[in-house]
């Protein structure tokens, strides 16, 4: 006989349980390597699956969180724009570092709050808007500059030549 024979021919003992009887069944020593195999692929197939999981749910409420925070943080930038917050960034980054730790229902007072400690953030309530000062001009124009604009000025009032208010609106264009 040979070996691949004699390995077909070698039986393993089951258990196998049925209606609460459990009873020894034969089976090749061959077909129970294989299913024991089978098995351990199966089991390491699900340690793997179940990490996988774990890592998505942390990924998920990771999300969930992020999501939670731009939605406050849009929130909060509606509000300070209802109140008319020129820099609304830094509006939102003092806001945000005051209402650390705190939930959504201070948001209104939270605003109320930087309207009245950091009012260089808001517009003025007269309605008038703020108009962003020039910082720094291209050239500072000689104080002789500003008298050649005058005479001009003056002579075209007092003469009302055409010419004349042609040179004044030429020089005003270039001061102006």
């Amino acid at each position: 006989m040979s070996q691949i024979d004699a390995s077909e021919n070698i039986l393993s003992e089951t258990i196998e349980e049925q209606d609460g009887d459990t009873s020894l069944k034969l089976v090749p020593v061959a077909e129970s390597i294989r299913y024991r195999k089978r098995a351990q692929s199966a089991e390491r197939r699900n340690e793997s699956l179940a990490e996988r999981l774990a890592q998505e749910k942390t990924k998920t409420s990771e999300l969930v969180e992020q999501l939670s925070n731009m939605q406050i943080e849009q929130k909060l930038m509606r509000k300070l724009v209802t109140a008319g917050a020129v820099d609304l960034e830094a509006a939102v980054l003092v806001a945000k570092a005051r209402m650390e730790g705190s939930d959504e229902a201070d948001l209104d007072s939270c605003v109320e709050q930087l309207k009245k400690e950091k009012q260089y953030l808001f517009a003025a309530e007269r309605g008038e808007t703020v108009v962003a000062k020039r910082t720094a001009p291209a050239k500072d124009r000689a104080a002789n500059d500003g008298t050649i604009l005058e005479r001009a000025a003056k002579k075209a009032a007092t003469t009302g030549n055409r010419t004349d208010l042609q040179e004044y609106l030429k020089l005003r264009r270039h001061f102006l």
